[in-house]
């Protein structure tokens, strides 16, 4: 009951702030993503239930020691430059960031990358949902995708939702939606089991979904899209969505994409602009629509401008 009420806590105070939960459900499978805090830290209450013993005494002697280090240590958040989000799915795989990154704060921004492995997306969410970015380019969704077809590797039903929401201008492109993770240590899911298969290491095994799952994804995205309350821009890269779809890789399905960039195109919403390129996600002129879109948001005065770092 207690750790129910903190989990509430935690989520309404801001990144930065210290939050240290004590619990005898600590990163227990009974705690949703959308519960947890971006920056939560967790122990587990071991064998406290009835009355201190030493077990528990040195748990919550580290826990003390945990909440005192981390409230003298914390660096506060730098406020000096505008902050923008940005989602990518490691480096390998999309790698758009290692040319937008430089470009932006070459504008006078801070980039935040984010990992999406789920609380990766979660985190994402949570600073859009304060309001803590001026702009989010969101072009990894494959969270989204994850939570579609059942796999725990999600950041909530709420994913693409929250810079909508808040009315903050996204550049919104499909980033890895063909892929579905698991854990690796659990069976492949059954609708799975005839699909490309790779374990990435011991905790993450991926597959690749077929055509028919690929244009539901572009049906979700669209939806969520429509919601956004303010400016939105929709980026289809029809060459490809992540670095082993392309053709002579070994998750190439010409058709598969084909597919889901047919979907795509028919539900990108009104309110949204649609910006369709022949090349992968990972070429230079994808970056080059982007950086397009975002000096022209810039321009018509949609995105503040960038400052110089002090």
């Amino acid at each position: 009951m207690g750790t129910d009420l903190a989990l509430d806590v935690a989520l309404a105070l801001p990144l930065g702030v210290p939050k240290f939960v004590v619990s005898t459900i600590a990163y227990s499978h009974l705690l949703p993503p959308e519960r947890i805090a971006t920056d939560l830290m967790m122990i587990l209450w071991a064998g406290g239930l009835y009355g201190l013993n030493s077990a528990c005494k040195a748990v919550l002697s580290q826990a003390c020691g945990a909440v005192v280090g981390a409230a003298q240590a914390v660096v506060k958040l730098d406020a000096s430059r505008p902050k923008i989000g940005m989602s990518s799915l490691g480096k390998s795989c999309l790698h758009y960031m290692v040319t937008l990154k430089p470009e932006l704060e070459k504008r006078g921004y801070e980039v935040i990358v984010f990992h999406t492995t789920g609380m990766g997306g979660r985190a994402l969410e949570a600073i859009a949902a304060q309001k803590g970015f001026v702009a989010v380019l969101d072009f990894s969704l494959q969270e989204l995708a994850n939570q579609l077809t059942g796999s725990v590797v999600n950041s909530g039903t709420d994913r693409l939702e929250n810079a909508g929401r808040q009315g903050i201008p996204q550049i919104v492109a499909p980033g890895a939606i063909d892929m579905v993770d698991f854990p690796t240590w659990q069976a492949v899911p059954p609708r799975f089991t005839e699909r490309p298969y790779h374990a990435h290491n011991r905790l993450l095994a991926s597959v690749t979904s077929d055509g028919a799952t690929r244009q539901e994804i572009a049906r979700a995205i669209g939806e969520k899209l429509s919601t956004a309350t303010g400016p939105t821009a929709f980026i289809l890269p029809a060459g490809g969505i992540q670095q082993w779809d392309q053709e002579g890789e070994p998750l190439y399905e010409p058709e598969a994409l084909s597919a889901f960039v047919e979907e795509m195109r028919a539900s990108v919403p009104d309110n949204a602009e649609l910006h369709e390129i022949a090349g992968h996600i990972n070429d230079a002129a994808f970056s080059a629509k982007a950086l397009e879109i975002f000096d022209r948001w810039v321009a018509e005065g949609i995105v503040p401008p960038g400052r110089e770092a002090a």
